[in-house]
């Protein structure tokens, strides 16, 4: 997929997994209630989404986003359809949608990453803030992705 028909197809599996694809749980181990003196920082969280041609190649960009420390944490999605315009031509192809929690000043480092080592010519990268969210887990995914 590139770029054209990422955003399209960020769009299509957002509007049909609706507002619970960017619900974020807390995961095993991540204790509750607030921790004392955590700020809320509104933005200073994102939610990256990339495109891959397989699960293979998913598995593999999403160990290293996590041993980077370039994410806390990376869903996998997979059977994705994507239907976008490239090179003046309509494409439609099976796809898998990395959703990935990390600091909104990570972004940079990772999508410099996904470049590097995606295969598509042009790699999908694209970040929402995250503005609300389980204190406790939004706390882990800063701990988990401080540089």
């Amino acid at each position: 997929m590139h770029a054209a028909g990422a955003v399209l197809a960020l769009v299509t599996v957002t509007s049909a997994l609706g507002r619970r694809l960017l619900s974020m749980a807390t995961p095993p181990g991540v204790p509750s209630g607030v921790p004392p003196g955590v700020p809320n920082d509104p933005g200073d969280l994102s939610a990256a989404f990339v495109t891959c041609p397989n699960e293979t190649v998913a598995k593999e960009l999403a160990r290293a986003m996590v041993e980077k420390r370039l994410a806390a944490c990376v869903n996998i999605l997979p059977h994705v359809t994507s239907i976008y315009s490239w090179q003046g031509k309509l494409e439609e192809d099976g796809e898998v949608l990395l959703m990935i929690k990390t600091r909104s000043s990570r972004i940079p480092a990772l999508a410099a990453f996904v470049r590097s080592a995606h295969p598509y010519e042009v790699p999908e990268v694209v970040a929402v803030p995250v503005t609300q969210g389980n204190p406790p887990y939004l706390q882990w995914v800063r701990d988990s992705t401080d540089p």
